[in-house]
């Protein structure tokens, strides 16, 4: 696929995913798709690589953990063969009374039109502190 085709379906990812269609965001994905979310297991506990199948399922906690969408604005993205950078900012409020406000750079791969890999940078310590932490 182009370039600009990969750009358009990262850009559905983001926008299937801010209005809460999990499933949809999910199309965008092969089977074999792998997930890697940044950082230590043991300082956070959604860091490492998922299968289309557990990523679904973390998609869907975070989302029963949450009074609406968290909701991704793509600040820019780098395109160049089968891969885009691209950095978005993502905020959203927590049941628990928190929100989330991240800085988030994503490196998507694609294969046959679909997303295969994601790497998924963040403040880890941020994501801790929201969505793990003990509130006082």
């Amino acid at each position: 696929m182009s370039a600009d085709a990969n750009r358009k379906t990262a850009e559905d990812l983001f926008a299937r995913l801010s209005a809460g269609d999990i499933p949809g965001a999910l199309e965008l994905l092969t089977d074999d798709v792998a997930w890697t979310i940044a950082g230590r297991r043991e300082d956070l506990p959604t860091a490492g690589t998922y299968d289309k199948k557990r990523i679904e399922k973390l998609m869907n906690v975070m989302q029963s953990q949450m009074t609406s969408p968290m909701v991704f604005t793509i600040t820019g993205r780098v395109a160049e063969g089968n891969k885009i950078a691209l950095e978005a900012e993502g905020a959203g409020h927590l049941t628990n009374g928190k929100t989330y406000s991240q800085h988030f750079h994503f490196l998507l791969e694609f294969s046959g039109g679909k997303i295969c890999a994601v790497r998924e940078y963040l403040d880890t310590q941020q994501a801790y502190h929201v969505w793990y932490a003990k509130t006082s």
